[in-house]
């Protein structure tokens, strides 16, 4: 309908009214963006609150979340850096002395979210910046646990950019008193060096660093794990440590257990996805297979016989 009637009776034209607003000029020629740009920025607290920390928590939280099912490009990025931005502000405000550990640890895992969907999107330069910023926060709260899961990141990500010597460097500042490491964090972070290891080429020493990625995966109690090392099952590592002894190929080596390996990580991604069969990463694990050793989709409704 073109008219309404109001409460008196009277009526009102809908298009004279938009025409007479100007609303419908506005829309036609200002960039939609323009409309919401706001005209006063969030405001900060002036001392910071037990909230304050919930909030960064909660947005790391979110955020992994996201960035676990959308991957770290497009919003979700954006809505980190946003965050980050925030969080980071915090920092450097007033804070009792009774919140400034948690604040530190908040903003350290935020920021170690945050890298990693910069890591996802290939913003390699953000991502080392804010891995950074993440150890700083980690190593100023006493936060051993996430200061290790930042340097295997950027150890991994060292490696991922063909810089063996700083991967290298990463893994072993993440083992720095690996007594107060879980034996799961131990793994990750012997895998991690055992990557770079291997990338350049030092078979011995990559070969010592599976040897004592294994012996501490061995020794794994879950439930000692925070909850961001909930990802490195058996699958995990059987996959990581089969990847560095794949790499040992390039350099004429031939890892005899590079294929069990990736066999069983496959098969591990393989009842923890939903479409197993054509999982990315399970395609990605067979392709570092050689090819006499891959392993053929099982017949139509059974389930292959594998230890983990």
């Amino acid at each position: 309908m073109a008219e309404r009637t109001t409460d008196d009776g009277s009526h009102v034209d809908r298009r004279t009214f938009l025409g007479a607003t100007g609303a419908a000029t506005l829309l036609a020629g200002t960039p939609l963006s323009h409309l919401i740009k706001p005209a006063e920025p969030s405001r900060l607290p002036s001392v910071i609150r037990p909230e304050d920390i919930e909030q960064v928590e909660a947005a790391a939280t979110v955020l992994a979340g996201w960035d676990h099912h959308y991957g770290g490009g497009g919003i979700v990025r954006t809505a980190a850096e946003a965050q980050l931005r925030w969080a980071s502000a915090l920092l450097e405000l007033p804070c009792p002395d009774t919140l400034r550990a948690g604040l530190f640890a908040a903003a350290a895992r935020l920021g170690m979210v945050v890298g990693a969907a910069d890591f996802d999107a290939h913003a390699h330069q953000d991502a080392r910046r804010v891995f950074a910023f993440a150890a700083a926060c980690a190593e100023e709260a006493g936060q051993w646990h996430l200061r290790a899961k930042v340097y295997s990141y950027r150890a991994r990500q060292a490696v991922w950019l063909g810089d063996c010597d700083s991967g290298l460097t990463y893994a072993e500042l993440g083992l720095a008193h690996e007594n107060r490491l879980t034996p799961t964090e131990r793994a990750m972070l012997h895998t991690a060096k055992a990557r770079a290891l291997a990338k350049a080429g030092e078979v011995q020493a990559a070969l010592r660093a599976v040897g004592q990625a294994d012996e501490a995966f061995a020794q794994a109690r879950p439930g000692e794990d925070p909850p961001w090392m909930a990802y490195y099952d058996a699958a995990q590592h059987a996959g990581d440590t089969g990847h560095a002894l794949y790499d040992l190929i390039a350099v004429g080596y031939r890892p005899v257990t590079a294929a069990d390996r990736l066999r069983t990580a496959v098969e591990g991604i393989r009842r923890r996805t939903c479409d197993p069969v054509r999982s990315p990463c399970r395609s990605w694990l067979l392709s570092r297979c050689p090819p006499e050793t891959r392993m053929k989709p099982p017949p139509s409704g059974t389930r292959p016989s594998t230890k983990s």
